[in-house]
């Protein structure tokens, strides 16, 4: 068998807000969130408004747009004093908006004296020191809920980007001039901005870097080196801390991954096992699971042989007391199970079903649905089906002990659909199954008797002893101790198969009621501007390709 089910082509895209707006309320005063970063004002800000470019001669509009590039190195106050030189941050912001719109409609405007006129504007606007974090451990903002800090000064900076965006993007661009200017320090200072708390900013940046990766062949290896720093940084060294670019630096690299050759190089190798799977250990996993998910099946498309390896870290990774983390990574393991070869199945199935056995007997309803949905999945059936003398032995325990004890009906609907499909599947050996675990369930009373026993041997031997009555808490002598640890009786064999059918039948038609799937929020009050400003963001790559570029 081949699965039919492929990965899609490119990477989830990093969400720009997480928030999940609840109904009106009362707007509750909060501390003010939006920062600005360590910009340096500049002394001399009053500008002086140039004639537009397209009112100039030809020959005289390179000059005047290497001065308009000069003029918007001006930096402004944008949190102290947002007020303060409105007149002269217009002027700037017009200049960089007519720039825009020049070289996106004009041919032949980018010459070579231009290069390092833009790199410089774009240095000078963007690479500095971004403001502490909001909360440095990350105890107090809870990525998933929180508003992110926003950039006061993004009414400039989102027009430097997309100016900037649209130079790389230019037909006029020739990467053999600009790689004079655009060189690993340029590329590192870019990297760092992704830690920035605006998730706009890091919207652009992600798509100026693609851009980068893209057109600077000499580029390619230190910009994943530096990547990989990154992460190395996060996992190893500064684990309790947060990142807020993980998410978009992994959209990169999804379509970095995408575009390997094959064989996979070592190193790309090694950056999947020793890079990319770590970071499942992380406990901000939420924020960036689905683009980490992506690279990781990517991988595995592009060579099967990484199959053991990768579900054996994920297994070593596993979640031992966080429910939600536990849904994520079965998510995972589902999205790995539709690519996987029947070959590279065989090598790793007896541990992945030990933990599927051990999530279907989760007490947490949402983990054990989640393992339990697997057996709605057509691929992975077939690939049970051709493995049942070994699977169902492992799962057979959990799912009938847990047919009867869970504290959740849906997940009985769940639990008897799975073992009728294991009873169409292979009659013979379900009832070979059933009478395996009849003869456990008998031994294991027969040791509790066992025991039992024991104990009242000890106990007689002990009355025996002349200082019994001296030592001995009469309040303990007709309190028996509780040893039952048996779980449901197995009932008849065909009574079992007739529930079965009964039982999962019921769960399908269950299962096809509309059940709204529900992760419960706590209701915080909302930041207006917060989510006007990410409501109203363009994101880049949309921006770019308005203009068929």
């Amino acid at each position: 068998q081949v699965s039919n089910k492929k990965s899609n082509s490119t990477p989830p895209p990093a969400q720009l807000s997480k928030i999940k707006v609840p109904a009106p309320q009362t707007v509750l005063k909060k501390e003010k969130r939006q920062s600005s970063s360590r910009f340096n004002v500049s002394n001399n800000r009053e500008l002086q408004k140039l004639p537009a470019l397209k009112d100039v001669p030809p020959a005289d509009q390179e000059k005047l747009f290497i001065q308009k590039l000069r003029q918007c190195c001006v930096l402004f106050d944008f949190v102290s004093d947002p007020l303060s030189d409105l007149k002269w941050k217009e002027v700037k912001r017009a200049a960089l908006s007519e720039m825009v719109e020049y070289i996106t409609h004009n041919r032949n405007v980018i010459t070579e004296p231009i290069y390092p006129e833009v790199v410089h504007m774009f240095a000078v606007n963007m690479f500095r020191t971004l403001p502490p974090s909001s909360n440095p451990t990350g105890a107090e903002f809870d990525p998933e809920e929180d508003e992110p800090t926003l950039e006061a000064a993004w009414p400039h900076l989102q027009l430097v980007y997309e100016f900037f965006l649209r130079f790389l993007e230019s037909p006029d661009f020739q990467p053999n001039i600009a790689k004079k200017y655009i060189d690993q320090k340029f590329v590192l200072q870019l990297l760092e901005l992704f830690d920035s708390e605006d998730p706009r900013e890091r919207d652009f940046l992600k798509t100026t870097l693609h851009r980068i990766y893209g057109k600077f062949l000499g580029l390619r290896a230190y910009i994943r080196k530096q990547i990989n720093n990154i992460f190395y940084r996060y996992v190893f060294i500064y684990e309790t801390e947060h990142h807020n670019g993980i998410a978009e630096l992994l959209e990169i690299l999804g379509s970095i991954i995408n575009g390997f050759a094959l064989p996979l190089k070592e190193e790309h190798k090694i950056f999947l096992l020793k890079v990319l799977l770590p970071l499942h250990k992380v406990k901000s996993l939420s924020v960036y699971h689905p683009q980490l998910a992506y690279c990781v099946v990517q991988f595995l498309e592009k060579d099967s042989t990484l199959t053991e390896p990768v579900v054996m870290a994920l297994l070593k990774y596993w979640p031992k007391t966080h429910s939600p983390k536990e849904v994520m990574f079965l998510n995972e393991l589902e999205e790995i199970l539709d690519v996987i070869e029947p070959s590279e199945f065989v090598k790793v199935m007896e541990p992945l079903f030990r933990q599927l056995a051990k999530c279907v007997s989760s007490p947490h309803f949402q983990v054990a649905e989640r393992a339990l949905y697997y057996w709605n999945n057509e691929y992975i059936m077939s690939l049970i089906s051709d493995n049942a003398a070994k699977i169902l032995p492992i799962m057979f325990p959990s799912l009938y002990r847990n047919s009867k004890t869970h504290w959740n009906k849906t997940i009985h609907g769940l639990i008897y659909n799975a073992l009728k499909l294991f009873m169409e599947m292979n009659q013979k050996l379900f009832d070979d199954c059933t009478q395996q675990f009849k003869a456990e369930k008998l031994k294991e009373k027969l040791k509790l008797k066992e025991r039992e026993e024991a104990w009242v041997k000890i106990e007689n031997l002990a009355k025996s002893n002349p200082q019994y009555p001296t030592y001995s808490d009469t309040s303990l002598l007709n309190s028996p101790v509780a040893m039952e640890t048996d779980g449901p009786l197995i009932e008849d064999l065909q009574m079992l198969k007739k529930t079965v059918k009964e039982e999962a039948c019921q769960a399908q038609k269950d299962q096809k009621k509309d059940r709204p799937f529900v992760r419960r929020k706590s209701e915080l009050p909302q930041d207006i501007y917060t989510m006007k400003a990410l409501e109203s963001h363009c994101r880049a790559d949309e921006l770019i390709s308005h203009d068929g570029h």
